[in-house]
């Protein structure tokens, strides 16, 4: 493994780096991250003992997210980040010291290769994938701090109809902790649409030490934010994930005018 200028040992060297990215417009105050976009693991872990089913199932990533996020950011020329391996390797949701930044197991199915794993192990998977990952963020908002570019954090994800048995009514759902100024208005003008079932803070919702972008990136820094959940079988192919894009475009619009300058 090569261990050479920036390529962590945790990857080869014709490995893609930990994260894709795409620079917006300055005057667009949007910055959408992803973190769990992709399911791609080094190939230094090889399967993590997990059959290609798990692998390609919820437990290993964001099930449509990324082709939303994408279209997203181009309609509200944003700032992109996507975090393309597996939150199997790390979490990039997480805290670093949450039980399951490395999961031993997801949904009732354990991890193999995420077993009794040694301080250096665990190092190298932060060192690979979470540290530089965050490092991007946190040098886009400091840019945009320096230039006084007002900034508005979106975190996307989204979640499987069914969890453990028990279906999921919800189409979407509206994720935030302390600071409600975004996360209300998104929540009425989504609700606002009768044919939609919207969660508040449904199926999830965003605590201090069960979540990271939000609360480091929003919270810690006062930006407004929000994160937006939607039903895996809604965006499974392009054409629901153009329509929900298209519909969090407008939404997000609407819902920041407070913030935009």
């Amino acid at each position: 493994m090569n261990e050479t200028s920036g390529q962590c040992a945790l990857f080869d060297a014709d490995e893609p780096a930990a994260f894709d990215s795409a620079a917006g417009d300055d005057d667009s105050p949007f910055v959408i991250v992803c973190d769990h976009a992709g399911r791609r693991l080094p190939r230094a872990l090889g399967s993590l003992g997990l059959s290609d089913v798990d692998l390609i199932s919820h437990i290993a990533w964001d099930i449509g997210i990324e082709g939303v996020a994408r279209r997203l950011a181009k309609s509200l020329r944003a700032f992109l980040i996507l975090q393309i391996y597996s939150r199997l390797v790390i979490d990039c949701n997480r805290p670093l010291s949450a039980p399951d930044s490395i999961a031993r197991s997801s949904a009732g199915i354990p991890i193999p290769g995420n077993q009794s794993l040694s301080p250096e192990q665990v190092e190298l998977r932060v060192a690979g994938v979470f540290r530089p990952y965050h490092e991007q963020i946190e040098a886009e908002l400091l840019r945009r701090d320096r230039l006084g570019l007002s900034t508005i954090v979106v975190a996307m994800h989204s979640f499987t109809p069914v969890f453990m048995g028990t279906p999921r009514p919800w189409h979407t759902g509206v994720l935030y902790n302390r600071d409600v100024r975004l996360a209300t208005p998104v929540l009425q003008l989504l609700r606002s649409d009768a044919t939609l079932v919207v969660g508040d803070n449904q199926p999830y919702s965003v605590h201090d030490l069960s979540d990271y972008s939000i609360v480091q990136y929003g919270e810690k820094r006062g930006h407004p934010h929000v994160e937006v959940e939607i039903r895996q079988d809604l965006i499974a192919e392009a054409a629901g994930q153009e329509s929900w894009a298209e519909r969090l475009a407008c939404t997000l619009l609407k819902a920041s005018e407070p913030f935009r300058r």
